[in-house]
């Protein structure tokens, strides 16, 4: 479920006259997601998003978010973009949350990517890295390698409810990860956030990437870790076919440094770690679990397990 706040058509429609919109011929309400609201928009014989902002994302980061969209796309990357309103404004509020209208993408999610799909996935991650080389802003990873450590300790022994002595072996990871984590490879904006659901395709060339708002400043080579492991088939053997494609587009855009390479083990499996504790944390809490229904943290285990065996023997 994402549709954590109810709008009327009316209201909408009232909203859409700052963007010099008529009244919409359809809202829809976009099931997807576990962050905001979002509605599909039909007005003056064009689809947009209608996204309003919930909680779970500060306010104070929205400019930096909306801001990057407007100058990736505008460097010709297939992208949601956010919409002006006649004033000029990117973000607006309504139903008393902060809410931006934003351009609609073609094309559809595959959730079962195949090779060819992950390989053209990495070539548009590392386009977005070339498109964003000159973005003006920053943001801290909210979700780096500090928040771990928060997730971790927050949860505590509840963690032992997912496998006996877990709690233990996370934090022993965490600490090799800590001793290993790089510090001189190459930094910029990432997306931070590629799944196979980020990015739509038609006919299986990319036409939208999606959901920005996990970008921040960070290593470029962790984000293509994160998209390498989140390309990865969830259920069944494990099978790194896809991670291999992913890696392979990626460098034929742009080639990983000597620094990057040797750093690629110890950011998969920090990023393994990462979304591990972020939906195990999920399915602990009570009140996250009456609003959506939480994802499956076991398969990041087993990859977190995984890419700490390929750190080790590295």
């Amino acid at each position: 479920m994402a549709v954590f706040t109810e709008v009327s058509d009316q209201a909408v429609g009232e909203w859409l006259a700052a963007y010099g919109l008529p009244t919409p011929d359809a809202v829809t309400g976009i099931a997807e997601g576990t962050e905001n609201t979002n509605y599909k928009v039909m007005a003056n014989g064009q689809r947009y998003i209608l996204t309003l902002f919930e909680g779970r994302t500060a306010l104070e980061d929205l400019p930096y978010f909306l801001g990057l969209m407007d100058h990736v796309a505008s460097k010709g990357l297939p992208c949601a973009r956010p919409i002006r309103t006649l004033a000029g404004e990117r973000l607006t509020v309504l139903a008393g949350k902060p809410a931006a209208l934003i351009s609609f993408c073609s094309g559809r999610p595959n959730m079962t990517p195949t090779y060819e799909d992950a390989e053209k996935a990495g070539m548009t991650l590392a386009e977005f890295h070339l498109a964003s080389r000159d973005f003006a802003h920053t943001r801290p990873n909210s979700m780096g390698p500090g928040s771990w450590r928060d997730m971790l300790k927050a949860a505590d022994d509840r963690l032992d409810t997912f496998g006996a002595g877990l709690t233990k072996e996370l934090r022993d990871t965490l600490e090799l990860l800590r001793e290993r984590w790089p510090s001189e490879i190459k930094r910029g904006t990432i997306h931070g956030d590629l799944f196979p659901d980020n990015l739509l395709l038609d006919h299986g060339d990319p036409t939208g990437l999606i959901d920005f708002y996990f970008a921040c400043t960070d290593y470029l080579a962790y984000d293509l870790a994160i998209a390498m492991n989140a390309y990865l088939p969830e259920d069944g053997p494990l099978d790194v076919t896809n991670a291999d494609a992913m890696f392979e587009g990626y460098n034929r855009v742009r080639p990983l440094g000597q620094l990057e390479l040797e750093a690629m083990p110890t950011l998969l499996c920090g990023c393994a770690l990462r979304f591990f504790l972020s939906r195990a944390v999920d399915a602990l809490d009570e009140s996250q679990s009456s609003v959506y229904t939480p994802k499956d943290p076991l398969p990041w285990l087993r990859l977190m397990r995984h890419h700490r065996h390929q750190m080790e023997a590295a």
